[in-house]
């Protein structure tokens, strides 16, 4: 099926995984429990980044056939292959392709189809039974059993017909039952809320098993209006295959491996959690949360659940998100009119939402307050945020030791640090203000620029030379160890 410098880009997951396999990214376990074991590898395996997907099978008490795959994207490597970049493609370039697809949005409508490979199995009725998939509890504390975490949730505008998809978390409960947590002001809670205004059930779709592209673009800030479906198809490079739900008439699509389609109604609710989440806490705890009357539940012949898991990060959740997450902030701040941005980054230890760092070459006065501010409040940045950093351009964002020693030498408290109260965020976060303020938080911009009216002045920095640099490394490169 290729070698390590072919792509992995399509719409089935079935050939990510064969890519992933040729490549030497993708570990097979055999045996492992769903109620610990599944779950304790894999947080093993998402601690460094590197490392390969693990895919489990013959589950204890489940059909053999039928699998989980996890750790989907903690590897630079298999996050290219993925988007169609190749296999030794860097950091700072993931960010960089970020930063012009999200400028360039390229898009691909999907292309409607009368079946696919997900109807292999089609249950409606008392036949449905959720309950056949062996879906983990990925966390030994968490408070069920998770089959969304690595997958799409699809709805619909009720008065525009938009179609959206996003990544919002999915709890099994019994064999004809799920709920779905949505932290407030995402797409997702907005239409949902549409619908109970209107006193209508909300139509809604979950899809389990899916290509990682596809989830990736689940994951992304894609504007609000702008639909998933298209974008995606421009980051895979082919128009995505759906079928519409017989039910719902959302589209689902068509090579998915596990999905399922039913309505939420208005004060339906279940408890739901608690589940290990990205800011690596049991935040949230157990709460009352929309529950998902499934009428209609589809899976592919050995089927494939696929799980992106949050944890204390850096985890699987974190990794792809902050290059992503960087590029479309880069993309937004450039948006607003503000020049010379020079790089971005979403530092994975903060969940790839909390810690923002961007650099710029500064023009003028005020130029590095207006980069931080901005990029705490655009769309890519502003949920969940807690920390922006500026820099200037001799900085590297992504290299910690260079922005904390920039913090250290060039921010004076008193002039350079600005916090913001009443802020986008979530339950999930320990941190959000009390009940009655929920989703609310306060955060910190932190200008460690040169300040400008010494700019001239400045000191200069104890480093080699630009001409010393290639002479060393022209005369003594070869006994230099790797990386220096």
């Amino acid at each position: 099926m290729g070698t390590a410098g072919k792509t992995a880009r399509g719409q089935d997951l079935r050939d990510w995984l064969a890519h992933m396999e040729a490549a030497g990214e993708l570990l097979k376990v055999s045996g492992a429990d769903r109620e610990r074991e599944i779950g304790g590898v894999v947080d093993i395996a998402m601690r460094k980044m590197g490392r390969q997907a693990v895919l489990f099978d013959k589950v204890p008490g489940y059909d053999p056939s039928f699998r989980v795959v996890a750790n989907l994207f903690t590897s630079v490597k298999r996050i290219a292959l993925t988007l169609g970049l190749p296999a030794n493609t860097s950091e700072v370039e993931l960010v960089r392709y970020w930063r012009d697809y999200m400028r360039n949005a390229p898009t691909l409508p999907p292309k409607q189809v009368n079946t696919g490979p997900l109807m292999e199995n089609t249950f409606t009725g008392d036949d449905i039974d959720l309950l056949k998939i062996p879906t983990p509890r990925w966390h030994e504390g968490d408070g069920g059993y998770y089959i969304g975490t690595g997958g799409m949730v699809i709805m619909k505008d009720p008065d525009s017909g938009w179609i959206n998809y996003g990544a919002y978390r999915i709890q099994v409960h019994d064999r004809r039952t799920a709920s779905v947590m949505i932290s407030k002001g995402k797409h997702g809670d907005i239409l949902m809320r549409k619908y109970h205004d209107k006193g209508l059930p909300c139509p809604i779709a979950v899809v389990a098993g899916v290509h990682p592209g596809l989830f990736a673009v689940a994951g992304l800030e894609i504007p609000y209006g702008k639909n998933e479906y298209e974008a995606a198809g421009g980051l895979l490079g082919e128009q995505i295959r759906t079928v519409n739900g017989p039910v719902t008439g959302l589209p689902i699509p068509a090579d998915a491996e596990i999905a399922f389609e039913g309505f939420v109604h208005k004060d339906d609710l279940i408890d739901e959690g608690p589940l290990g989440e990205w800011t690596g806490y049991f935040a949230g705890g157990r709460k009352r949360e929309p529950a998902i009357r499934v009428e209609t539940f589809w899976h592919r012949d050995n089927p494939v659940l696929t799980g992106a898991i949050p944890g204390v990060p850096p985890n699987d959740d974190t990794f792809y998100r902050g290059t992503a997450r960087s590029g479309a902030v880069w993309h937004e701040v450039e948006a607003a009119g503000v020049p010379e941005v020079k790089g971005v980054w979403s530092h994975e230890a903060g969940g790839s939402r909390m810690w923002l760092t961007i650099s710029i070459k500064q023009m003028y006065a005020g130029h590095s307050k207006q980069a931080g501010l901005i990029a705490s409040q655009c769309h890519a940045g502003a949920y969940a945020n807690r920390v922006v950093v500026v820099v200037d351009d001799d900085i590297d964002p992504a290299n910690m030791n260079e922005v904390v020693w920039s913090i250290c030498t060039r921010c004076d408290p008193r002039d350079d640090v600005q916090i913001l109260n009443g802020c986008w965020s979530t339950t999930l976060d320990p941190m959000s203000y009390p009940p009655e303020r929920q989703n609310m938080n306060s955060r910190m911009i932190i200008d460690a620029c040169k300040p400008w009216n010494r700019m001239k002045d400045w000191p200069e920095t104890v480093r080699n030379s630009a001409d010393l640099e290639s002479v060393v490394r022209a005369k003594f490169g070869d006994l230099l160890p790797p990386g220096w």
